[in-house]
């Protein structure tokens, strides 16, 4: 399983592109329900060591991601033409109540996370990116080593 901070040192242009669209706004994480078909969700990625996620204990999609940790998780994309780039990230999402690490995912939030919320570590497995140039289409791809 891979750290972001992992992934980062093994791909570091590809880690760049991606928190610069994460921290831009909101993302969209896909999970899967319980019979099999997806979920698509707005979130607040935050990344610092580890790739995280704050969320209410009754969300639907933390529920999915306790049952089965399959994730992806797409930026948001500015206009229909591809804007400043897509990227998307993909592996295993745990659920984490160790107090230290929520610490480290507090303080690289761009919010303050309520009490409350439970937070998930998740893992890069697969990470995507495109940038578009005159209308062409420039993907790079990144897969962890087994």
């Amino acid at each position: 399983m891979t750290s972001w901070q992992e992934f980062a040192r093994q791909a570091p242009e590809l880690a760049a592109f991606g928190e610069s669209r994460f921290r831009s706004g909101v993302a969209y994480l896909g999970t899967t329900r319980a019979d099999g078909s997806p979920r698509v969700h707005p979130v607040t990625p935050i990344i610092g060591e580890q790739l995280f996620l704050f969320m209410e204990p009754t969300s639907p999609k933390g529920k999915d991601l306790q049952r089965d940790g399959r994730y992806a998780l797409h930026c948001a994309v500015e206009d229909s033409g591809g804007g400043g780039g897509e990227f998307y990230v993909s592996g295993q999402a745990t659920l984490n109540d160790d107090p230290l690490v929520r610490e480290q995912a507090t303080k690289a939030s761009s919010y303050a996370p309520r009490d409350r919320y439970v937070l998930f570590v998740l893992t890069v497995e697969a990470a995507f990116m495109n940038v578009y140039v005159d209308g062409q289409a420039n993907p790079r791809r990144w897969q962890a080593s087994e």
